[in-house]
This record gives C-alpha cells, sequence and structure tokens, in this order.
C-alpha cells in the first residue's frame, strides 16, 4: 500500500455544523491508497519510513474546492458571445464556433486546478446529433477530466420543448421570415434530443462509468421552461428508480418567474414538488427568483441551491436571495458557471465575490460569514455531485483530495497574527498561492505545473483548432443569428409589465 503524508503549518479540516472551523496546527494528514487515515500532530502519526512527504511549514491543507455548475472551457466571450441578459445571450451563442470537446474541456479544467478545484459538475450540451453522437461527445469531456486527474459528476442537458423563446418552436418560426425560420430550424433540429433518448444516454453512460472513482453520471433537465412534464416525469421515475441526483437551472432571471407564472398559474418550485422532484436529490442551479414560500419548500424538501454569483451578475440576472437561504438552512453550493468576473474559472475569486455580493447594509443584517462560504465550495458543493461524503471535507476515511497553499504568498508582506487561517486564505487567497493540488492522494499539480499531462501543449493545440478558417456551417449560424436576435429581443417585450417584484433586502435608495 502506497502511504503518504501531507505535512502543513495548518490542517483545515473543514467547516462544522455550527459555523466553527476545524483545524490542526503544525500537523500532517496520513493518506493510505488514496484514503486519508489520520490527521495529526506530525509525531503521532504512525507511517512506514519510506512514505513520501509532501508540503511543510510553509503550507495551509484544504480540502480541495467542488465547482458545483460548470460547462464549457472557452468562454461564451471568447466564442464572441458578448455578455447580453441570458435569453439574449443563450441565442447569440447559437452562433458560436464549433470545439474540439476533449480540448475544450482541459482548458478550463488547467484553470479550475489552479484555483483549487478537485471536482467539477459539467453540464453538457449542444452536441449536434443523436443518442450515440451525444455519447461520444461526452466521453471527451469525461476524458479530459481524467486525463488531468480530477473527478467530474457529468450530465447532459435535457431540453425538449421552446428552445428559442419561452414559447413552442413552432408558434415562434412562423413570426419569422422563412429565410431566416428554416436555418434556424435546421440548426436547433441538429441538436434536438427527444426526451427518451436523453435518458437513454444517461442510462449508457452510467453504465459505462457505474465502477469508477473518478466519475459520476447525474440526471440534468435543463430548465422548467424548457422541460415538457412529460419530460419532468420521466426524469423523477428514474431518480428515484436509480437514486440519481438531478441537477436542474432554475428561476435564473426574471423572464423564467413570468413564465412559470403562465405557465402554472404560479410557482415553479410548486410544480416541480407535484411533480416529484422536489427531494433531497434535487439541486437547483441559480434560484435567483425564487419566493420566501418557495425557499420554505426547498428548505422542507432538503433540495439544495448552488449560487452562480459571477454569472448572474454578467448576464442581469440579478442577486440571488443567499441570505434569506442560508436563515433556513439550505444546502448552498457554489458554481462558476461558464466564466467569473475575470472571464476564467477561478474558485478562490469567486469566494471573494460571494463574501462581497451579499453583503447587504446595516449592522445587524445577516449576512454569509467566511466559514459558510468556505462550506459553499467544499462540503456543500461535494453534497451535488455523486461523490457525496468521500469529498470536501478532510476526515478519516474521505478521499485524499487536497490543496496546499502557500503562506508566505497569502501573509506577505505581513498579516496580523490574529487573523484566523481561514480569514486569510478566502480574503487574500489567489492562485499564484497554489502549489500543490492532490486527487485521491495523486499530485495532479505540484510545484505549480500539472503531472500528468503538458498544459502548453494542450493549449497550443486548441489554438491551432479553433484558429482553422471557419467552415460554412460556422459561417451561416454566425450571419443567422445576426438577424435572429431582433426578433427574441421583440418576443420578450412587455413581459415583466406585471411581474411583481419586493426585495429581500434594501442595497441603496433613490429618496
Amino acid at each position: 500500500m502506497k502511504t503518504l503524508i501531507v505535512k502543513g503549518r495548518t490542517i483545515v479540516s473543514g467547516v462544522g455544523p455550527d459555523g466553527n472551523v476545524a483545524r490542526v496546527d503544525d500537523a500532517a494528514v496520513l493518506v493510505r491508497d488514496g484514503t486519508i487515515v489520520d490527521i495529526g500532530p506530525i509525531r503521532d502519526l504512525r507511517a512506514p519510513d519510506d512514505a513520501e512527504v509532501i508540503g511543510g511549514d510553509d503550507f495551509v491543507v484544504l480540502p480541495g474546492f467542488v465547482n458545483a455548475h460548470h460547462h464549457v472551457g472557452l468562454t461564451p466571450l471568447q466564442l464572441g458571445a458578448p455578455d447580453l441578459p441570458l435569453e439574449l445571450w443563450a441565442n447569440y451563442r447559437m452562433g458560436a464556433r464549433r470545439v474540439d470537446f476533449h480540448l475544450d474541456t482541459l482548458y478550463s479544467a488547467f484553470e479550475l486546478v489552479r484555483s483549487g478545484v478537485t471536482t467539477v459538475q459539467h453540464l453538457h450540451s449542444r452536441v449536434p446529433g443523436g443518442v450515440e453522437e451525444v455519447a461520444a461527445g461526452a466521453r471527451e469531456v469525461i476524458r479530459a477530466y481524467r486525463d488531468i486527474g480530477m473527478r467530474v459528476s457529468y450530465a447532459y442537458a435535457l431540453r425538449d420543448q421552446n428552445r428559442i423563446v419561452y414559447a413552442d418552436d413552432e408558434t415562434f418560426y412562423a413570426r419569422l421570415p422563412d429565410d431566416l425560420a428554416e436555418p434556424l430550424r435546421a440548426t436547433v433540429d441538429a441538436q434536438a434530443l427527444s426526451a427518451d433518448e436523453n435518458l437513454e444516454v444517461f442510462r449508457i453512460l452510467s453504465g459505462e462509468f457505474d465502477e469508477a472513482g473518478d466519475v459520476a453520471i447525474q440526471l440534468a433537465p435543463l430548465n422548467f421552461q424548457w422541460c415538457s412534464d412529460s419530460a419532468l416525469k420521466q426524469v423523477a421515475a428514474l431518480s428515484h428508480e436509480r437514486g440519481a441526483l438531478v441537477h436542474l437551472h432554475l428561476l435564473e432571471t426574471p423572464y423564467q418567474r413570468a413564465y412559470a407564472r403562465k405557465r402554472t398559474g404560479g410557482s415553479a418550485l410548486g410544480h416541480l414538488d407535484r411533480l416529484g422532484l422536489l427531494n433531497e436529490r434535487m439541486t437547483l442551479g441559480h434560484g435567483v427568483w425564487t419566493t420566501a414560500d418557495d425557499l420554505d419548500l426547498v428548505a422542507e424538501r432538503g433540495a439544495g441551491i448552488c449560487h452562480n454569483c459571477s454569472s448572474n451578475l454578467r448576464l442581469r440576472s440579478g442577486w440571488a436571495p443567499v441570505n434569506a437561504m442560508l436563515e433556513r438552512g439550505i444546502r448552498v453550493a457554489l458554481g462558476i458557471d461558464e466564466a467569473g468576473m475575470n472571464d476564467d474559472r477561478d474558485m478562490l475569486q469567486e469566494m471573494r465575490q460571494v463574501l462581497r455580493t451579499h453583503r447587504v447594509p446595516g449592522h445587524q443584517a445577516r449576512v454569509p460569514s467566511v466559514a459558510e462560504v468556505f462550506r459553499m465550495a467544499t462540503e456543500n458543493g461535494a453534497g451535488t455531485t455523486g461523490f457525496g461524503a468521500r469529498i470536501g471535507r478532510l476526515d478519516p476515511g474521505c478521499a485524499a483530495d487536497m490543496v496546499l497553499m502557500r503562506w508566505s504568498r497569502i501573509a506577505r508582506p505581513y498579516l496580523d497574527p490574529d487573523v484566523s487561517v481561514l480569514d486569510a486564505v478566502v480574503q487574500r487567497g489567489k492562485t499564484d498561492a497554489v502549489d500543490t493540488v492532490l486527487i485521491g492522494g495523486v499530485p495532479v499539480l505540484r510545484g505549480g505545473r500539472f503531472t500528468r499531462i503538458d498544459e502548453e501543449a494542450a493549449l497550443r493545440d486548441l489554438a491551432q483548432f479553433m484558429n482553422r478558417p471557419a467552415d460554412e456551417d460556422e459561417r451561416r449560424r454566425r450571419a443567422m443569428v445576426g438577424r435572429l436576435m431582433p426578433h427574441v429581443e421583440a418576443f420578450y417585450e412587455n413581459w415583466l409589465a406585471e411581474e411583481p417584484f419586493e426585495a429581500y433586502d434594501v442595497r441603496n435608495s433613490r429618496i
């Protein structure tokens, strides 16, 4: 059995239910065959003389971070899509260049690991073709994570209706000129799987990766407006049958809440609950426009919410009521979505973004603590994946997924000794402090360099692929999207005229 000793000036095991940080100073983690065996003072750890030693007195050792909501490698901006409101942005992206799934995934995975992420929830979509083509694309995405050494919880998004706007496709095509409707139909149809076909992809991939310790397969109905009741019922039944986790974008924008009212006469959450989907296996992505009653129901059913702070701000979706979620004891995870504030995937920066964004005015206002935000990025994120309690904390029996950050980089040139280690990590830690990342006890990043794959070669290959001349299909889609956007904007005009608005908190005042 391979034994490893990971030494640190401080070992942070995690955050307890009481909000207290579990830490040990001048200690080490004993790892055997990729699993944590013990944590404590080095002198008390029993290890063979030939055990490999990693770390040292300049390192803070933390649980690996979990990006609980992720989509693509090259960011939408890199692919030509500006930061428009979501409903416009999603359609603009139909004009994007084709990517190589393996190289594209590697690109974002490099960024994730450099910020301490060891596990990612990858939500995949837009693969042209049928079941076999989608499954083949999924394998390329999964292969990229395995090549680096990451864990991935993968799901292919289910969408069986309203693929352009929040209304029936045929009704919308009828609003368009024929020379726009037909190429749009062809583009949409090329990526359209039925609900049955989508669930077949889930069954195929589940069968292939059922025994894999580094891959989990989930169900992902893409969003309420994009899924029929029939499809949602099928997902609920399969989730119940298999015990499969479900990740569902929901109420990301006020337009989505308006759609839910039109469709159900009430709440999307209440409708999902009646369909049997709202339970402890469900993670809701975004949840920006959840009402107080919605959050009460989420808490009662034991469902979780993945907060995607940077994404919500970039796409003008709004501020999620995170403080109200935390007050109710809802399990809130953290996702970077497709690109954070610096148009990259940096979990350290995302934690700071969450910490600052929800600091509402008032001396007595409830705001997230550093410990709560850290738990969102670790243990709570772990709960949204298929790896459960084996990741997200550093406890005996957990997988040895660890991040080693250089304290000298965090504390330079001076840091008051009364500042807690976790405060310093979350509020000052940057990617240049991330020295080593272990996943299952294996160093995938060491001394700031990837150990299993040539990063520069992969990025050169990606650049070469993307710099090829655009083909006829890519040129056609780009031109089509330019003509489509005014029709999409016109569709949503006046949608919010009668939508009720009442803020959870006060951020400023005009009077």
